[in-house]
């Protein structure tokens, strides 16, 4: 379901021959083995006089607990069996894939440091290590070291290992941090003594993982979740030297369909509570040095309102959608938050989305979104104003971390698909920029060697759907060459085109690659997101097939070479158009698909769900229900030919459960009527984001690109 970031997925790819477009080349012959087929035991479910024979619905047991919980997990390992003997011969390739996309990282590394409350914070990489070193130096760069968090080292022994939510009190003594060891993203929360080295024995179990430190240094606000739905429901108060069993609960959210959050103001000033849904958010405040205080509502959620908060000296500054499509900048005083004293300084506009902002003393800066492409906006204190502009015709650009409230100094991120990821400091009263750090590609790169381009697909309402390529030089638009579309779609998250090391070896071997900006994101303004979800879901999918469709029509591509990968609600998105399109595509990834809508948004137990109404609906309402089974992929399944298929799951995915793509696999291989590959890997210790590791994902990567490459014939 939800929260799979884009990006992750973007990573993927494969280097070798100078831009081998032979057509001459065939798909390997796969192995003659026999597939596993699934146990048929009918489950009926019967909603608004619709009655549905489920004959896979037993998978849900390991995840239930239920009487066939053992039988789940061997047909898991049988399809994995399966896989392995399918792709039996590219292993040494898979093996010299992980080699060289590995070889690509520079394994000694650091992050460029960034200042705050005296220290300089950075986190440093080993030859070898998988994971990192949390480290600060005091007052100058010059400083000796302290290394606050050894993870490669707390990682030991661990198939699975997460830490996150870094936060150092105010006085500088005590660090506080998450720990996720299975992947379903429970965090446990630990606290270090900075100045001692001794781990303190307060751990809070069961929680996001981050933590909102009171101005006193003793005491913390963090979100518990519950541990059968994974929802975030309660804000907790933990005081240092406490049983954390006895930890007051300071906000209980009553409405399931909430995401709820706590976090410090970046003036230090204040603790929020943000409690925010599809459509409306609420957010609840006290000073961050009365940690005794009830939090007091900053302005009441109201039915379709959002808004943000940016906290400044004298103000606060709102970023809402209240009367305002695209969002709009509004200020109102300290002690004056209701919304009916909110005063506009940027209105709303018809063809700028307004994003999101990052306060500094003297300046506000604001990330808008125009084209579907990303600009930042610096307002001064004296009410003027100016853009940081970036010159390629397709890229992602986004703040970085600022967290010192008194610099004049923006760090920012810059990246698009030839340029590799770049963090620079701009001054904002000067307007110089300074590139600190530029992803160094080891072994060699130069983005003059390939091409990036933006074209616009044509949707079947007329709508223009945005699309990015890149490709090596050399490339012609001839219809031979391999082609990868990827999209998200949902959520109103954007995808950019982000630069990927691991992808050169994809476009090394002749692929384009491309992404294409359908309806369900927000790339081009908060209606594109409209009109990509609820009711108007299907756009999604048939924006994504008028892409394929445009790219093999200006010969970018042809059908026998056209590829889709998408993942979580991208991997709904690609069980959608398998069904409605499946003489497209020549292949299909969909990694930790969320392809059994109905019967998931139907089960309240199931993490997330709540959440999620106001993005699918909700199926015990009659509309809601039937649309819903109108794309849902598993319930759509028919006897037709269906393109090769690679799926992945994670035993342990506290988003996207492991059923839902088991039973979709099961049903396809009962149902199509191919003679086409399908495969399902199962990651039977990790979870909806895959191995923890630094290079342990390229393993998944090597074997996705190995599917591919197979497919088109290319073998070394």
């Amino acid at each position: 379901m939800k929260r799979i970031l884009p990006g992750i997925i973007l990573l993927s790819a494969i280097t070798a021959c100078n831009n081998p477009q032979k057509k001459e080349m065939k798909a390997i012959k796969w192995p003659d083995a026999k597939a596993p087929i699934a146990e048929i035991i009918p489950h009926k479910r019967t909603i608004h006089g619709d009655t549905v024979v489920d004959n896979y619905y037993w998978m849900i047991d390991y995840f239930k607990k239920g009487p066939d919980s053992t039988k789940v997990v061997d047909y898991l390992k049988a399809e994995n069996t399966y896989l392995n003997t399918m792709m039996k011969s590219t292993d040494q390739f898979q093996a010299d894939l992980f080699k060289e996309m590995k070889g690509r990282i520079k394994e000694k590394d650091e992050s460029v440091p960034v200042f705050r409350n005296g220290y300089f914070y950075y986190t440093r990489t080993e030859d070898g290590q998988q994971y990192f070193k949390y480290c600060r130096k005091k007052g100058s760069l010059k400083a000796a070291e302290e290394i606050l968090l050894d993870v490669d080292k707390l990682a030991k022994g661990h198939a699975y290992y997460s830490a996150t939510g870094f936060s150092v009190s105010p006085d500088n003594k005590l660090l506080a941090f998450g720990v996720d060891q299975v992947s379903r993203r429970q965090y446990t929360i630990n606290v270090k003594n900075l100045e001692t080295g001794e781990m303190l024995k307060d751990a809070i179990t069961n929680t996001e993982g981050g933590v909102a430190w009171a101005n006193d240094n003793k005491t913390l606000f963090y979100t518990s979740k519950n541990p059968i739905t994974l929802l975030s429901e309660k804000i907790k108060k933990h005081t240092l030297g406490t049983d954390a069993k006895t930890d007051p609960i300071v906000y209980d959210e009553k409405d399931n369909s909430n995401y709820i959050g706590v976090m410090k103001s970046k003036n230090g000033r204040f603790i929020f509570i943000a409690s925010q849904g599809t459509l409306t958010t609420e957010y609840r405040m006290i000073d961050a040095d009365h940690p005794e205080a009830a939090f007091k509502v900053f302005s009441p959620r109201s039915k379709d309102v959002l808004y943000d908060i940016l906290t400044v000296d004298d103000k606060f500054y709102i970023i809402t959608n209240w009367n305002a499509k695209n969002f709009r900048l509004m200020q109102c005083p300290l002690d004056k938050t209701e919304k009916e004293n909110w005063k506009e300084v940027i209105p709303n506009r018809k063809d700028v989305l307004l994003e999101y902002g990052e306060e500094f003393k003297d300046h506000l800066v604001l990330s808008e979104r125009k084209n579907g492409l990303t600009e930042l906006r610096v307002l001064k204190k004296d009410g003027s104003d100016y853009y940081i502009k970036f010159d390629e015709p397709v890229y992602a650009a986004g703040v970085g971390a600022n967290p010192e409230y008194n610099s004049k100094t923006l760090r920012y991120s810059y990246t698009s698909l030839t340029t590799p990821n770049s963090v620079y400091d701009y001054d904002l009263e000067k307007k110089e920029k300074k590139l600190m750090k530029q992803q160094e590609v080891v072994g060699g790169y130069d983005p003059k060697d390939y091409v990036t381009e933006r074209v616009f697909a044509t949707a079947k309402d007329g709508t223009k759907i945005p699309i990015a390529l890149v490709y090596k030089k050399g490339f012609k638009k001839n219809s031979n060459a391999p082609l990868l579309l990827y999209a998200y779609g949902s959520y109103g998250s954007s995808t950019d085109a982000n630069f990927s090391s691991p992808r050169l070896s994809l476009l090394n071997r002749g692929f384009v690659f491309a992404i294409a900006n359908i309806r369900g994101g927000q790339e081009m303004g908060r209606q594109w997101y409209e009109d990509g979800k609820l009711m108007k879901k299907k756009n999604t999918f048939t924006d994504f097939i008028a892409a394929g469709e445009y790219l093999v029509d200006q010969k970018y591509t042809s059908k026998g070479h056209l590829y889709a990968h998408g993942g979580s609600a991208g991997g709904l998105l690609m069980g959608a158009v398998a069904n409605m399109a499946p003489d497209l595509w020549n292949g299909i990834i969909a990694d930790v698909p969320f392809v059994d809508v109905i019967n998931t948004m139907l089960d309240e137990s199931i993490p997330l769900t709540t959440n999620e109404f106001d993005e699918w609906g909700n199926p015990k309402q009659k509309a809601a229900y039937d649309y819903m089974k109108s794309y849902s992929p598993y319930e759509n399944v028919e006897k037709k030919a269906y393109p090769n298929m690679l799926v992945t799951t994670g035993l342990h995915d506290s988003q996207v459960q492991y059923f839902e793509p088991a039973k979709w696999v099961a049903k396809l291989r009962a149902t199509k009527t191919d003679k086409n590959v399908l495969l399902l890997k199962t990651n039977m210790e990790f979870g909806h984001g895959g191995a923890s590791g630094r290079f342990d994902y390229l393993k998944d990567v090597s074997l996705r690109w190995a599917f591919l490459f197979s497919l088109e014939g290319i073998t070394k």
